[in-house]
């Protein structure tokens, strides 16, 4: 690839580490340390009532436990100014304007987006029914979409690597990077976790099992929680199940990342977690 990958991994600090965006961070570092691109860590802390520092902490913790060390970190909330500049440009040039609710919204061009995804295929997307859709409350407070393309374009990711429930947020995202200018980037939606019901794995619904902390808390290794990850949405291709991390990086590949999703099973954690402490022994011996 002539081009240098340069991928991010975006949390909100809202809550602690989830399980699902571990392996979101995992897929983003592998496929980048494969290409020895750029790995951005993005804290997207623009809803200010729900985003703490403390998770934002955790966040950070959490990443550097597991061993995916980042190039670069940033916080949307250091970057109001290049939003509103953004805005007032928008504004000055007429693709958003500022309804009689006083919220600011995109001027849809009412047309048919299609987009490549590299486990999906070509997917297309009538933006009709999005309307006038809501990017700000003001110029000071622009909302997910609009931040999310400016902070892609201004950093210049290549590659979108995300869960699967992002898929319905990006024509509208298309149509903002239309809008300003921005190349677009390739998108990668990966299959969710999902619980033993086949329910999407949340913390409503599933408690504090949802955590990275939770694994942790119950002993188990940085090296085995890695590879236990790896493994769900993705085969090798062969009969090896496990792996280090720097064997995760060599072989990765989107080519072997399934659509449907993957059933987090606790029991086959505990397996990879017993290998690989068999394996530290060995070593030791």
């Amino acid at each position: 690839m002539s081009q240098k990958i340069i991928t991010r991994f975006a949390p909100s600090p809202t809550g602690q580490l989830h399980i699902g965006s571990v392996r979101t961070a995992l897929f983003n570092f592998l496929y980048t340390r494969k290409h020895g691109g750029k790995f951005i860590l993005r804290i997207e802390d623009t809803d200010k009532e729900r985003s703490k520092k403390e998770f934002e902490t955790d966040i950070i913790e959490g990443l550097s436990w597991l061993g995916l060390g980042y190039d670069e970190l940033y916080r949307q909330s250091d970057r109001g100014e290049i939003y509103k500049n953004y805005i007032e440009k928008m504004l000055s040039d007429g693709s958003i304007y500022q309804a009689d609710d006083k919220v600011i919204r995109f001027k849809n061009p009412n047309k048919k987006v299609k987009f490549n995804d590299l486990i999906r295929g070509e997917i297309e997307f009538d933006t009709t029914e999005l309307k006038d859709f809501v990017i700000a409350k003001s110029a000071d407070e622009p909302l997910y979409h609009l931040a999310v393309v400016i902070d892609d374009f201004e950093s210049g990711i290549t590659h979108v690597i995300r869960g699967e429930d992002h898929i319905s947020n990006t024509p509208r995202q298309i149509l903002i990077q239309e809008a300003i200018g921005a190349a677009r980037p390739l998108y990668v939606h990966l299959p969710l976790i999902l619980a033993q019901d086949r329910s999407k794995l949340s913390k409503r619904k599933h408690g504090e099992s949802v955590s990275l902390n939770y694994y942790r808390s119950k002993g188990y290794s940085a090296k085995a929680i890695i590879n236990y990850l790896a493994l769900l949405g993705w085969n090798p291709g062969t009969e090896q199940e496990i792996f280090t991390l720097e064997e995760l990086i060599k072989v990765f590949d989107f080519s072997r990342v399934h659509k449907g999703g993957a059933i987090f099973d606790e029991k086959k954690l505990a397996w990879v977690a017993r290998k690989h402490f068999n394996l530290a022994k060995l070593r030791e011996k």
